[in-house]
């Protein structure tokens, strides 16, 4: 099986970008612990400020792996062409945030993507991650 995890804007700053909501371990080194927790997962990860390059990515991998694993950050919040982009695509996708959204400022309540997305995760801090390969694997 094959997932794609794909972090969107400021998501490479993880660690020391407000660690009171983000936590202080930086994705990079949050990662191989995923991938040691799922040996016979290969796991892919690419993070993107920008947001076209994000929707190349999704395309790119969206014909030919089993899953995506997408945080995309505020473009969550702001973005109809990923939502359209994951429409398009055959792989199932699973919106996760690190933080609970929904206990945060209000435009951070809707989400642009959830209604394209097989579910949604938040809340669970980089576990959501791990969460959310569950739901793909089941």
């Amino acid at each position: 099986m094959k997932i794609q995890i794909v972090n969107g804007p400021n998501l490479n700053l993880l660690g020391v970008r407000e660690p009171g909501i983000y936590g202080s371990e930086s994705f990079e080194s949050y990662l191989p612990k995923l991938r040691e927790q799922y040996p016979d997962v290969e796991i892919e990860y690419y993070q993107s400020n920008v947001e076209g390059e994000l929707i190349n990515k999704i395309q790119e991998v969206g014909f030919s792996f089993d899953g995506i694993v997408l945080n995309a950050g505020a473009y969550t919040h702001t973005s109809i062409a990923l939502h359209d982009c994951i429409r398009a695509i055959k792989c199932p996708v699973v919106e996760v945030h690190i933080s609970n959204v929904h206990q945060r400022e209000d435009f951070r309540h809707h989400s642009f993507i959830s209604a394209a997305c097989k579910g949604v995760i938040c809340g669970f801090g980089l576990n959501s991650y791990r969460l959310a390969i569950e739901g793909l694997l089941d």
